[in-house]
């Protein structure tokens, strides 16, 4: 859920040591993290492990996710910081080998994404606050030369501990927060966000009914 126009912290790369010499790993994690983060990741890198389906994992991932959301202890105070002009995007975890990242997601009221569809599956769940969705689907251009269009199929509110999984296609949405105070989400994504910086494929701006 996560698109180019929100602000992303830093995170560290790890050096591993074989019997040629030191290597440059690809792994990502924040300088600073918890247990709990930890624990969650080695859950997550188990659901992943499996290689199952993308749908099918991102509702294992789910599963994983759920107890940890709304734990005072799952992240530092430093990941749950936020930008005051659009929302924060912290990186936690990228995992070695690409296979998933999890990124949190720091919302300030009013503040929240364009339209857009993602480059993996994606499982997602509220650790504080509420978040608001709006889901669409794509009407291909019919045979009159009239431009493709998008039509909202639902709006969903999201609250604490919520948790919902996705996998393209049919997974265009836009995600804002319309509460009083700071919403936080977690989001485990089946691709490499520390390479590709974003998760959003495609950020559509076709007409839409609303």
């Amino acid at each position: 859920m996560t698109t180019s126009t929100g602000s992303t912290t830093s995170t560290t790369s790890t050096t591993s040591t074989t019997s040629t010499g030191p290597t440059r790993s690809t792994a990502f994690r924040a300088a600073r993290t918890t247990d709990r983060l930890d624990s969650l990741v080695a859950e997550v890198r188990d659901a992943v492990g499996r290689g199952l389906p993308p749908d099918l994992t991102a509702y294992l991932v789910g599963e994983r996710l759920a107890p940890h959301l709304g734990a005072a202890d799952l992240l530092t105070d430093e990941q749950c910081g936020s930008d005051p002009a659009r929302y924060r995007q912290h990186l936690l975890h990228a995992e070695h080998d690409g296979s998933f990242s999890v990124v949190a997601l720091v919302w300030l009221p009013g503040q929240g994404t364009s339209v857009h569809d993602h480059v993996s599956w994606c499982t997602t769940g509220v650790h504080e606050g509420e978040e608001y969705e709006r889901r669409y689907r794509l009407l291909p251009s019919p045979a009159t030369g009239r431009a493709a269009r998008l039509v909202a199929t639902g709006d969903v509110v999201n609250a604490q501990g919520a948790v919902c999984g996705f996998a393209p296609p049919g997974d265009i949405h836009r995600v804002w927060n319309a509460g009083a105070g700071r919403a936080i989400s977690l989001h485990v994504y089946g691709a490499d966000i520390s390479r590709l910086g974003t998760s959003v494929r495609r950020v559509y701006e076709l007409p839409a009914d609303r």
